[in-house]
């Protein structure tokens, strides 16, 4: 749906690149899959894959120091971002929707954290690699409708994107 405003390619460009934030969440929460990828080779370019597209966030992270990182990104995308109405409609609902998912995937990461109980790592492996798959493939399917020009509609998350959006 691109009713809301025109995309042009830099609007589509721009809307992609948000979304590299909670695809490092989701690389970092599935810590576990990669120890499984590294047994086996033929799997191997996927895990480098994955690596080369989270690198530059994590340059980023880095460059603020005690780990505060995701916090100085969030706050910069939220305020400049998000809350400027000068910028257009499908940026600024891109760069909130993917702010929502990554904080899923954290608030995810801590409960796991919390409720982790020794002996017990297979059940809690399993549900750090569900937050990993969920979280490629919804980083996956926003960039490409980003790249097709379209509003990428998750339930639930992009309702209360609109919702945030229509506000501002």
């Amino acid at each position: 749906m691109t009713w809301r405003s025109t995309t042009d390619t830099s609007d589509k460009l721009l809307g992609c690149l948000p979304y590299f934030l909670p695809l490092f969440d989701a690389v970092i929460v599935g810590g576990a899959i990669f120890k499984l990828i590294s047994n086996f080779p033929a799997l191997a370019p996927v895990g480098n894959i994955l690596f080369l597209l989270v690198s530059p966030v994590m340059f980023i992270y880095g460059l603020v120091p005690f780990g505060l990182g995701s916090i100085a990104v969030f706050f910069a995308l939220f305020f400049l971002v998000v809350r400027n109405s000068n910028i257009s409609h499908f940026i600024r609902f891109n760069t909130l929707q993917a702010i929502l998912i990554g904080f899923i995937i954290s608030i995810g990461s801590i409960l796991l954290d919390l409720i982790s109980v020794p002996g017990l790592e297979l059940i809690t492996d399993t549900f750090y690699n569900v937050l990993l798959f969920g979280g490629v493939a919804a980083v996956g399917y926003s960039i490409f409708q980003c790249i097709m020009g379209r509003y990428p509609e998750i339930p639930t998350i992009s309702e209360a994107v609109h919702m945030q959006i229509g506000r501002f």
